[in-house]
């Protein structure tokens, strides 16, 4: 099991990416507001110690760095209400895509819209990421959380253009940018977070509660998920699971809601913290 409470991954003032446990006020989940944290040797996923040693927190990264990161895999319309607002049956099976280990992002970076992107459409979805700790496949249900490092928050950043009409029946073109997967502001043990299906979750968009509502609403729960997922396909140690996202997304409103230049994208997780991005509409094709 975990030693750590509320992983973070952060860049030292000196710029070296370390791994901590994040050190909060008493009564405060939210890493993002540590400032310090102890540091942690060895190995995340094995043999690791929580030192006692105190370093300042100059910059939050990813809260799984990504030399770490493995397959990222999502499921949509995981969220009853939110399969409704989609004028879409409710699933029989999890539906799953993938995004690229490129598209995570820091809690704090901002989302890149690169031109092709820059056309309405663009979309929030405020998520329960799971985080793989223990390799495994065909995990029975009744296991499936012995898998689990910990829970973070993420933003499914989605153009629905993209997505559902240019894409060619695949999800991942519109979902799969890079920076489109903001995560954190930490990994918060699964020893701290027993059950992940009670918890408050939200996005803000420019200071307004646009998303509101609780993990408990999801279809398939997060050991349903990880058993499914494991059949026939071996789950590693650094693999990510976006759980789907609750009712209130742009594409469901009447008028759409679509983010714009500039935008800041605010999320919350209850026991896990909160991620808070700007839209920023990149001026010119990325130089490779």
């Amino acid at each position: 099991m975990a030693q750590f409470q509320r992983l973070v991954c952060f860049r030292t003032p000196k710029n070296v990416l370390s791994y901590g446990n994040a050190i909060l006020p008493k009564g405060v989940t939210d890493a993002r507001k540590a400032t310090h944290a102890f540091l942690i040797e060895g190995n995340i996923f094995g043999a690791h110690k929580v030192t006692d040693k105190k370093v300042e927190i100059a910059k939050l990264e990813s809260p799984l760095a990504f030399a770490d990161i493995k397959t990222v895999r999502a499921l949509g319309l995981n969220y009853e209400q939110h399969a409704k607002e989609s004028k879409m049956p409710i699933p029989q099976y999890p539906i799953v895509f993938y995004k690229p280990a490129t598209s995570i992002a820091s809690p704090t970076a901002d989302i890149k819209v690169p031109l092709m992107a820059q056309i309405p459409g663009l979309d929030y979805e405020c998520e329960l990421v799971i985080v793989i700790g223990k390799e495994g496949k065909d995990i029975p249900e009744e296991q499936a959380l012995d898998h689990v490092l910990g829970y973070t928050l993420g933003n499914d950043v989605s153009h629905r253009e993209w997505q559902i009409k240019r894409g060619g029946g695949q999800w991942s073109m519109g979902k799969g940018f890079d920076t489109w997967a903001p995560i954190g502001p930490a990994i918060v043990s699964s020893s701290v977070i027993k059950d992940p299906h009670t918890m408050k979750i939200k996005t803000i968009l420019n200071g307004k509660v646009v998303q509101e509502s609780s993990t408990a609403d999801m279809i398939f729960s997060a050991k349903k998920a990880i058993s499914f997922l494991s059949q026939g396909t071996t789950l590693l140690p650094g693999d990510l699971i976006f759980t789907g996202t609750p009712q209130g997304v742009g594409m469901g409103r009447n008028p759409p809601l679509w983010l714009k230049d500039g935008d800041v994208v605010d999320m919350e997780l209850e026991g896990v913290g909160s991620i808070s991005n700007k839209i920023v509409f990149e001026k010119e094709k990325a130089k490779l």
